[in-house]
C-alpha cells in the first residue's frame, strides 16, 4: 500500500471514529414510524446487531453508525410493547407472534429469544386495501374471484406480496357481492370493513388453536367465501379442497414459485394411496393459481411485481389428473387467450419496458436456457 493509500485509510478511520454513534432509540414506536416513512417493508430489532430495515427488497441498517443493541435495551424494547399475555407466552415457549395496532398504523409481529437475547421482527401492513386496480393485476385475477365455489391459490416466497393480493381479491368480492365471507388469519393483517359482504376475521391463536380446526368450524358457519391466510399442513389443505368441493370459494396461499410447483406441493402432502383421489379432486376444483415476485426496479424506485397465472382449462385438468404437471407451462404458453401467462414470460415483459435489470431477469427465470437466449437475441 502506498503512502497515500495510508493516509487515506487513517483520514477514512479518524472520521468513521469521530462520527457520533446512533444510540437505541426509547421505545419500538420510533422505530416503527421511521420504518413507514421511509417505505420499508420490515423491520429488525436483534440483540447484538443495529437496527434494520428492509427497504426495496433490501435488508440494510438503518444507520452506518447506530450502536449495537444490547441484551437489556431488546429486553427493554420488547416489553414495553408487549401485553402481558404476549410476555408471557415469550417466557413460556420462547416465541409469540401477533398484529400490532398503535394509532399510527398496523404492524405483523413476531418476537424470539434467541442465543444473545430478544430478537424482534415486524412487517409493515398498509392500512388501506389495495385495489386490483391499484395493484395492476390482470383482468384474469377478477374472473376468479366472480365463481362461486372452487380453489384459487396465491403463491409466492416470504415477502412477495402474497398477502395484499390476497386482501384485494377478498375486497373484490367485498365490493361485488352480498356474501358471507370468512377469514382466517395467522395474524389478522388487512381489517376489512362491511361493503355488500357480511365480513368475520378469526385470528390463529387469538381466536382459534390452528388453521384446520378454524376451516372446520367454518364450514358450520354458513360461508360462502372462505380465506386461508396459509395452507401449511395436510389437514389444512384437505378441508380447503373439500370446502372449495362443497359449494365455496376457497382463497388460499402456499409458498411455492410458480403454477407446477404449487400442485405438486398440494397433491405431495397426502399420502401415496390417496394421491389419485386428491388429483381428481384438485382437477375439479380448482379455478386458478397466482404465483408472483416483487423484483427491485432498475431505476431504484421500489420493487415491481412480476406474475404467473395459471386458469383451469380442460387441458390443465387432465394434466392435473394424470399428474403430469411438468407439462404445464407448456399448456401455459398457448393459453394466453384465456388469460394464463409463465412467470418468464412476465419477466421478459418487465425486462422488455426496462423496468429490471438483465441479472434480475436471467437470475429469478425458470427456464434459465430458453432466458439467455432471449437476452442475447
Amino acid at each position: 500500500m502506498s503512502q497515500d493509500q495510508e493516509e487515506a485509510v487513517a483520514v477514512a478511520v479518524a472520521v468513521e471514529e469521530e462520527a457520533p454513534r446512533v444510540a437505541t432509540l426509547s421505545s419500538v414506536d420510533e422505530y416503527l414510524q421511521l420504518a413507514q416513512q421511509y417505505d420499508c417493508s420490515d423491520l429488525h430489532l436483534a440483540t447484538g446487531s443495529p437496527p434494520m430495515w428492509r427497504r426495496y427488497g433490501t435488508l440494510q441498517p438503518i444507520w452506518n453508525n447506530a450502536s449495537l443493541i444490547t441484551a437489556e435495551e431488546a429486553q427493554r424494547l420488547a416489553y414495553s410493547f408487549l401485553g402481558d399475555g404476549h410476555i408471557k407466552t415469550l417466557e413460556k415457549r420462547g416465541d409469540v407472534d401477533f398484529a400490532y395496532s398503535p394509532n399510527y398504523g398496523r404492524f405483523r409481529c413476531s418476537v424470539v429469544q434467541q442465543r444473545l437475547g430478544i430478537d424482534m421482527v415486524f412487517r409493515v401492513i398498509s392500512t388501506s386495501i389495495r385495489s386490483i386496480e391499484d395493484l395492476a393485476l390482470p383482468e384474469t385475477c377478477r374472473t376468479l374471484t366472480r365463481y362461486h365455489n372452487g380453489l384459487v391459490l396465491v403463491t409466492g416466497a416470504t415477502g412477495s406480496g402474497k398477502s395484499t393480493t390476497l386482501a384485494a381479491l377478498v375486497d373484490e368480492v367485498n365490493k361485488e357481492r352480498e356474501d358471507h365471507i370468512i377469514t382466517l388469519e395467522d395474524p389478522i393483517e388487512f381489517v376489512f370493513a362491511a361493503k355488500g359482504c357480511h365480513v368475520n376475521q378469526r385470528e390463529v391463536g387469538s381466536h382459534t388453536q390452528s388453521f384446520a380446526a378454524a376451516l372446520r368450524g367454518a364450514l358450520r358457519e354458513d360461508p360462502d367465501v372462505i380465506m386461508v391466510g396459509e395452507m401449511r399442513d395436510l389437514e389444512t389443505i384437505s378441508l380447503a379442497i373439500t370446502a372449495a368441493e362443497t359449494g365455496h370459494l376457497v382463497l388460499g396461499t402456499l409458498h411455492t414459485g410458480n403454477a407446477p410447483r404449487t400442485l405438486d406441493r398440494v397433491l405431495d402432502v397426502f399420502p401415496s394411496d390417496q394421491r389419485d383421489q386428491i388429483r381428481i379432486m384438485v382437477s375439479e376444483s380448482l379455478r386458478g393459481i397466482i404465483s408472483q415476485q416483487l423484483i427491485p426496479r432498475q431505476d431504484g424506485q421500489g420493487r415491481i411485481m412480476a406474475l404467473e397465472i395459471l386458469v383451469n382449462t380442460p387441458a390443465v385438468a387432465n394434466c392435473i389428473r394424470e399428474g403430469k404437471t411438468f407439462m404445464l407451462p407448456g399448456i401455459m404458453q398457448t393459453g394466453k387467450s384465456v388469460g394464463m401467462v409463465t412467470m418468464d414470460d412476465s419477466l421478459k415483459t418487465l425486462y422488455s419496458q426496462g423496468y429490471i435489470s438483465r441479472d434480475e431477469c436471467f437470475g429469478r427465470a425458470d427456464d434459465k436456457m430458453s432466458m439467455k437466449k432471449f437476452l442475447e437475441s
